[in-house]
């Protein structure tokens, strides 16, 4: 663990004294033990009201109140760490998997930074204090001697001891002391440094994220990741519903018509009868095209039928043979389907227009909470992630569920793609 001001105090020791880190040294020690002083009192007040006013419930809001003390001061000392240290340790508070308090509550209570925290305003209460009371001790003093001339002169001579007994006649008599405060100004400007280090350090070693900290945020990260696909979801199935309920309705609507329009202008002569039949074909194909969107963007039988009936009816309309063993013992998350299935057609689709395969199998087992799917071709192999065949895409996919995707392609063949996807996600 580096600490700026150790590192100053080593590289020019003899500069230190007269450097810009002195005073902020001195400010740092100054105002924490100020502060020191407040939190001690401010907690032994909480804790003594708390074990008094426990018996009737309102003193375990005290102690509760106690508990949480480091919070509101870890945030305060780490900005007061910018004085002295250039890298303040960061909060390793995560984000509360709700809104709201009591959300807030039970989160900061569960992690363990919340208790180091604790710990960390009980030592500034109580060690910290204690060693910045000895150094303001020590830097007054100095500061009292280094003046002692000026106290001297002001006061008036013959009524200031400088040693017990024995008064000043005139502040000149008074520069031995002055010569002491300047070595005790030296000896406060090391101390300072070195005081103000252990402080720093002690700081980072408390305040600073652990693992387990990282590991709860990438948790939530996790989980705002699928809270976000949960959102392109639903926006999918808006899509859909529109699509099949307003635009699909539409043309079927217009293709009706057309047909009756065409029925009424048989036996006429009339030139507008071929332009209705030909309008009815083009009304007919556009929704057929739709009909091809709406299931691209989500087929109704895997809503109804789940994977293996949606990856067999998308085998029996590709143009290469696939063969599908997928055994699954009931359905999945619906998250984990949708995922699972596109990642399928997408291997499918690459293996027809990429790697010139004849025959395709796609097999599927569930393994404790996980599903393990291995789609394998006969083509020509070297499939590349780079080479814009989508399987980054199906990486990135799979990454929002902790899913893995894994791609075996030498050159020459097979491809074999394994995908695995936690249905626990």
């Amino acid at each position: 663990m580096t600490v700026a001001v150790w590192e100053a105090v080593r590289r020019r020791p003899g500069r230190f004294p007269v450097s810009g880190w002195v005073p902020r040294c001195w400010a740092f020690l100054l105002g924490g033990t100020v502060l020191g002083l407040v939190v001690l009192v401010v907690f032994a007040a909480l804790v003594a009201a708390g074990t008094v006013l426990a018996p009737v419930g309102a003193g375990l809001l005290l102690l509760l109140a106690a508990a949480l003390l480091g919070l509101p001061v870890a945030a305060l000392e780490r900005r007061r760490l910018r004085l002295v240290d250039p890298e303040p340790p960061p909060s390793p508070h995560g984000t509360p998997p709700r809104a709201g308090a009591p959300a807030w509550l039970g989160a900061r209570l569960r992690e363990r930074a919340t208790w180091r925290e604790l710990a960390y305003t009980l030592l500034l209460g109580v060690v910290l204090t204690a060693t910045g009371l000895g150094f303001t001790a020590l830097l007054g003093l100095s500061a009292a001697l280094t003046a002692a001339p000026v106290i001297v002169w002001a006061v008036a001579p013959e009524t200031v001891m400088l040693i017990p007994g024995k008064a000043v006649p005139h502040p000149l008599a008074a520069l031995p002391a002055t010569a002491v405060g300047l070595l005790g100004l030296l000896l406060a400007a090391y101390t300072g440094g070195l005081l103000a280090g252990a402080h720093v350090w002690l700081a980072k070693a408390l305040l600073s994220p652990r693992d387990e900290e990282p590991n709860g945020r990438v948790i939530e990260l996790t989980r705002s990741r699928a809270r976000l696909a949960d959102a392109f979801e639903a926006e999918r199935r808006r899509i859909e519903r529109d699509l099949h309920d307003g635009a699909q309705q539409q043309l079927v609507a217009l293709s009706m018509t057309l047909g009756l329009a065409e029925l009424e202008l048989r036996g006429h002569d009339s030139p507008a009868a071929p332009l209705v039949t030909r309008a009815r074909a083009e009304a007919r194909g556009a929704l057929d095209q739709l009909r091809d969107l709406v299931r691209g963007i989500h087929p109704q039988v895997l809503t109804d039928h789940g994977l293996p009936a949606a990856v067999t009816e998308v085998a029996l309309r590709h143009p290469v043979p696939v063969t599908v063993d997928i055994d699954l013992p009931h359905r999945l998350p619906a998250a984990v389907e949708t995922t699972a299935y596109f990642t399928v057609t997408e291997a499918l689709t690459n293996a027809a227009k990429h790697g010139g395969a004849t025959r395709v199998t796609v097999t599927g087992r569930l393994r404790g909470d996980t599903l393990l799917l291995t789609v394998t071709d006969d083509g020509r192999g070297g499939a590349d992630p780079e080479a814009g065949t989508g399987l980054q895409g199906l990486a990135d996919r799979l990454a929002i569920l902790g899913g893995r995707l894994t791609v075996t392609s030498p050159a020459g063949g097979p491809t074999r793609l394994r995908v695995e996807v936690p249905c626990s996600a």
